[in-house]
């Protein structure tokens, strides 16, 4: 049996879960956290109690890999790593948007539209003002555009997909993430459904993770860097300015 340990802190939701062959057995969230290094610990330690394993009896360790805060994942990522080190086990990294893609897919096709077409998925995650990160998966959540940034303002929404995806009249655009919102501000297509998935949550890494540990495609720990996507925006000083003068 695949014991994995799944980390996620893209984004505003610090969360961890223990998958055992997949299906979660542990979960423990904090949906709008700001302080995802004073929690993360707790949670790894309370998903262990309800799941009654050891983190040494783990398998694995995965970690939402990003894009997101440039923040919250490093404090992911660190722990994580630590965790590798520290039990000697494996480190996987999952990427984000693709288990956004994979959660908002819907159950069932009721609408007319979507019935003899494709789906394609478009997961987002905020990153703040009009701008979100995401990529275009379809419906065998290939990964047709890499991540990347995108600004919604006026028709770049619909500019954007028909770059990428020659949408039919029965094809559906699933949106998810905690990102999806902004879309409802700009021009976008009559086919587009919005999910019920809108945050990230450590239970959707699970599928993906097991298949991951299945091909044993694991990452080097001491090299890994998750994809901050942007710069962190740190404010410079003046005061050592000012005590030149």
């Amino acid at each position: 049996m695949a014991k994995i340990l799944l980390i996620e802190t893209a984004t505003e939701v610090c969360s961890v879960a223990i998958a055992v062959n997949g299906a979660v057995v542990a979960l423990e969230e904090a949906p709008d956290s700001l302080n995802h290094a004073a929690l993360l610990t707790l949670q790894i330690s309370r998903c262990a109690q309800q799941s009654g394993l050891a983190l040494s009896e783990l398998d694995a360790v995965a970690v939402s890999a990003g894009p997101g805060s440039y923040t919250s994942l490093r404090v992911g990522v660190s722990v994580a790593k630590g965790l590798c080190y520290a039990l000697n086990k494996p480190l996987i990294a999952v990427d984000t948007l693709l288990a956004l893609a994979m959660a908002g897919k819907p159950p069932v096709k009721t609408d007319s539209k979507g019935k003899d077409g494709h789906l394609f998925f478009l997961p987002m995650i905020d990153a703040r003002r009009n701008e979100v990160w995401t990529s275009i998966y379809d419906h065998h959540f290939r990964q047709i555009t890499p991540p990347q940034p995108l600004i919604l303002e006026n028709n770049s929404f619909v500019n954007f997909i028909t770059d990428f995806v020659p949408l039919a009249d029965q094809d559906l655009l699933v949106v998810s993430g905690n990102g999806m919102h902004k879309v409802l501000n700009v021009t976008f297509f009559e086919n587009t459904v919005m999910s019920a998935v809108k945050k990230c949550s450590a239970q959707y890494l699970s599928d993906i993770a097991l298949k991951m540990f299945q091909n044993s495609d694991f990452q080097d720990i001491a090299y890994f860097e998750p994809l901050y996507m942007k710069p962190p925006n740190i404010t410079v000083s003046n005061k050592s300015a000012w005590h030149e003068k």
